[in-house]
């Protein structure tokens, strides 16, 4: 503010010396050239006019040529003021002088986490701080990143680690602190947190995982580093064999199985609520979830709306599987064999790839350098390139790349090559997320989202949300439902958990009929989320 005050200042000094000069020069110009003097005030008149550009009192004409040139210059001198003036030095000064000063200082908070540097690292961590009701305080040095937070409603801190940055967030109160620039920046705001005096928990994020190990004896207490957590959940939701689709799944029969099923946007069951699909009764298959847009609605209540190209997680017999893609009018089972296609080998690309080769799935990797692991050296973009590595056959298209410009417009094409073919997306910018998912993408996963699930459980434990929530089977006791029927117990309404078979002297009733009751002696498999299975325990025992 003091220095726009300086500018503010000389501006104004410069423009009356330029009209008092120009005065002096119009008052010896009329009085020698043209032969009509003119007084002081008269000249300082025509000057001050000329230079804002008003126009002319008594003087318009001029017939000595030194005097002509002279007003025309002065003229065009005036036309550059009005320009320079306003854009270059008033509108900023009144742009700081009215603008919303950045705090410096935190006031009455405790119990609260501070955050060493704001990105889409923390993001969705914010968000979930807020809605536990813990307040997160922001330390920005940036003027315009802090200023963006500000407008949006957050609390920070605008100044630097050497300016006092840490006790002006009043940190001794803070419950954690969140270590979120670059590497070494982390390890300095680690080890000055210490010397204050800090004894919370300070969670790190890095960017190399050789930092790790040294961020440690630098006195953080948990370090992490989000690109590979990202890849991590990337494999996980692509292959059945690092994360199976439901936990449990071994203590059912060998005829059950899990299958996911795509609807087609013309099947007759989309628009239509799970029980007015009345699905169970139709095919004998159980619908335990649904997917839509990367999002797993667990518990199927009766009310869910099956939508179009959203993925049914159901169970049953392959009969009866087979019975619900017929009445759904061309639903397709998601392919559960085939290699993997991931496109970008850097670092996410390259966690995706070990992971899956690790347990022991095929992998075609596309990228555009030559280096050990990468399959096929081209552009993601080449439609060729995409067919060669398999992109009709593969179980799933994995996109680990940089821009989200280039994995919207890469799943555009893997869509019109294999319209089958389900995308998992890894996308930069979290608001980039329901546009890859209108793309096409099936899965779409930021970095925002996966750091902030990792660092919410670490603070707040089951409060955080699941990045990829699993499903699970309970093998329960027919004893709280003996002598009634499925419809008088109403499980869904009660827990959330759907009952997907039950055993009776060594046979496995899928689909029974409507005078069925069960029997103490029966084994009940319930299926549901995990907190719809822990509903279950509370209500009827484990």
């Amino acid at each position: 503010m003091a220095r726009a005050r300086t500018r503010l200042f000389l501006l104004f000094a410069g423009l009356v010396l330029a009209v008092v000069a120009t005065a002096f020069i119009y008052m010896a110009g009329m009085g020698h050239l043209e032969g009509k003097p003119r007084t002081f005030w008269q000249a300082l008149e025509w000057s001050s006019e000329t230079l804002t550009t008003t126009g002319y009192g008594a003087d318009a004409r001029w017939q000595h040529p030194l005097m002509v040139l002279f007003v025309s210059l002065v003229q065009f001198v005036g036309v550059f003021l009005v320009f320079l003036v306003f854009p270059i030095y008033l509108i900023p000064f009144l742009e700081e002088r009215f603008q919303v000063r950045l705090p410096r200082e935190a006031t009455d908070l405790r119990g609260h986490v501070v955050i060493f540097g704001f990105d889409a690292a923390v993001e969705s961590l914010m968000e979930e701080l807020e809605h536990a009701g813990v307040r997160p305080l922001v330390i920005e040095e940036d003027e315009p990143r802090a200023r963006r937070l500000l407008e949006g409603g957050h609390e920070l801190v605008f100044r630097s680690l050497d300016d006092g940055a840490l006790e002006a967030s009043r940190l001794l109160r803070a419950r954690a602190l969140i270590a979120n620039r670059s590497d070494d920046e982390n390890a300095a705001v680690t080890v000055t947190a210490r010397q204050l005096g800090f004894t919370g928990e300070i969670l790190a994020l890095v960017e190399d995982p050789r930092h790790r190990r040294p961020l440690k004896l630098a006195g953080a207490t948990a370090v992490y580093t989000p690109r590979h957590i990202l890849g991590a959940a990337l494999a996980a939701r692509a292959s059945r064999r690092i994360s199976p689709r439901l936990s449990g799944f071994e203590h059912l029969s060998p005829v059950l199985q899990v299958q996911e099923v795509r609807l087609q946007p013309h099947s007759k069951l989309v628009g239509k609520s799970l029980v007015e699909a009345d699905v169970g009764a139709a095919t004998g298959a159980t619908v335990i979830g649904q997917w839509v847009e990367g999002t797993l609605h667990a518990p199927a209540t009766p009310e869910m709306v099956l939508v179009s190209r959203g993925i049914l997680v159901v169970v049953g017999t392959e009969e009866s599987i087979e019975r619900l893609t017929d009445l759904a009018a061309g639903a397709l089972p998601m392919r559960q064999s085939g290699h993997f296609l991931i496109g970008g080998y850097g670092e996410v690309g390259r966690k995706v790839a070990e992971l899956l080769r690790d347990a022991g799935e095929q992998v075609q990797v596309i990228d555009r350098t030559t280096s050990p692991g990468v399959d096929l050296v081209g552009d993601v973009l080449d439609g060729e390139i995409l067919e060669r590595a398999g992109a009709r056959t593969a179980q799933a298209a994995i996109l680990a790349l940089d821009s989200d410009s280039v994995t919207l417009f890469a799943t555009v094409i893997l869509k019109e090559i294999a319209p089958e073919l389900p995308v998992i997306a890894r996308v930069n910018l979290g608001a980039n997320v329901s546009r890859i998912h209108r793309a096409g993408a099936e899965f779409a996963l930021s970095i925002s989202q996966v750091s902030g699930q990792v660092l919410a459980r670490r603070l707040l434990g089951e409060e955080a949300v699941e990045v990829n929530p699993q499903l699970k089977v309970l093998k329960a006791s027919g004893k709280p439902f003996a002598g009634r029927r499925p419809s008088e117990i109403d499980l869904r309404r009660q827990t959330g958990c759907s009952v997907v078979a039950v055993e009776r002297g060594g046979e496995v009733v899928v689909h029974a009929d409507p005078g069925f009751r069960f029997a103490p002696e029966d084994r009940v498999y319930v299926c549901g989320s995990t907190q719809s299975i822990a509903r279950f325990k509370e209500i009827f025992g484990s």
